[in-house]
């Protein structure tokens, strides 16, 4: 946090476990996806914020191809009206478990 702006790292939905075995987490992008908006939500909720004062997000996936159209599907049920501005990339992950990572900036009142 830099005064009133929260920025975070990039947040990966897969827990440890998943590393070793995708299943172990189901490797759903759109479980992935809820599960990273739910944390960043937490993470903004305790220093004050929410959701509706996120102003950036990046999204970075391992199949934009494939995955894009999925991630946005669970992606909208946590920004329903006036979405933050948002970029997103293909990129290579480390590990195949890892399907989407998310970073925000957000206003802190």
């Amino acid at each position: 946090r830099i005064g009133n702006l929260y920025y975070s790292s990039g947040l990966t939905g897969v827990r440890p476990e998943a590393r070793k075995d995708p299943l172990a987490f189901g490797g759903d992008i759109k479980e992935q996806t809820r599960n990273i908006l739910n944390q960043h939500k937490k993470n903004l909720e305790s220093l004050g914020s929410s959701l509706e004062h996120v102003i950036k997000v990046t999204v970075f996936l391992a199949d934009v191809k494939t995955e894009k159209n999925a991630m946005n599907e669970a992606y909208a049920e946590f920004f329903k009206t006036n979405p933050p501005a948002r970029s997103a990339f293909g990129v290579e992950f480390p590990d195949t478990a890892t399907r989407v990572e998310i970073e925000v900036v957000a206003w802190v009142p």
